[in-house]
């Protein structure tokens, strides 16, 4: 990780993120109680340390990232579509909120515009994955 990475997620987690972070956290947990969300738990777990430190890694479409027809989920638009109505909206709702009041300021731009990023991986997760920016 650079030192601007570091410095960027330093700052990411005093203006939000740590927050955020906590709320996949709970999504994860949530899916992990019921046996219909079990698919998501693992992948929730995964975007909770993503969100908790962004700056340095992007979420990408794995079958673009590795050339190949991703098969390793299996769910897909179902998946995404039953992820959307478990916890996706309430998820990207909160990372809206929290970017629309980051915008607010000229500093927080650069979080806002993270925030929706996150927001858009938060109603669509299957068939992506994070790697190194």
């Amino acid at each position: 990780m650079s030192f601007t990475s570091f410095l960027l997620n330093l700052l990411w987690i005093l203006v939000g993120g740590l927050c955020m972070a906590v709320g996949w956290i709970i999504a994860a947990l949530v899916m992990a109680i019921t046996i219909i969300g079990l698919p998501w738990t693992r992948a929730a777990f995964n975007i909770a340390s993503y969100t908790l430190l962004p700056f340095g890694q992007k979420a990408v479409s794995r079958a673009e990232y590795t050339g190949r027809q991703d098969i390793g989920t299996g769910l897909g638009f179902l998946g995404n579509v039953l992820w959307l109505v478990l916890a996706g909206w309430w998820l990207a709702l909160a990372h809206l909120v929290t970017a629309i009041l980051l915008a607010v300021t000229i500093i927080g731009i650069p979080f806002a515009w993270a925030h929706l990023k996150l927001a858009g991986l938060a109603l669509w997760p299957i068939g992506k994955m994070i790697v190194p920016a």
